[in-house]
């Protein structure tokens, strides 16, 4: 079995009172159930934008690249403003 550390949290009453009925409701047996599952999405979340800033580096990094060695195309704002909204949709959705 894994190692166990205890940890103390606080939490504001809505989130208290929603691990409290995920208990209640018998989603969950006890407390720490409901927080271990949180903590397992946000890592997954966290992973995913990490890789999402990862992927954004080397495109900024083939773009400087390229602009080095002169490959150039016109300036589209238009075009760069939607791969941006669709990113940030992505990024919020994860």
């Amino acid at each position: 079995m894994a190692e166990i550390e205890r940890l103390t949290i606080t939490l504001p009453a809505a989130m208290a009172a929603a691990v409290k009925g995920a208990v209640a409701g018998g989603d969950y047996a006890s407390n720490s159930e409901v927080i271990r599952e949180a903590l397992r999405d946000w890592a997954v979340k966290r992973a995913l934008q990490r890789q999402e800033f990862a992927s954004l580096k080397a495109d900024i990094d083939r773009g400087m690249a390229d602009l080095a060695e002169g490959r150039l195309t016109d300036f589209n704002a238009d075009r760069i403003a939607e791969r941006g909204k669709a990113l940030s949709a992505r990024s919020r959705s994860a």
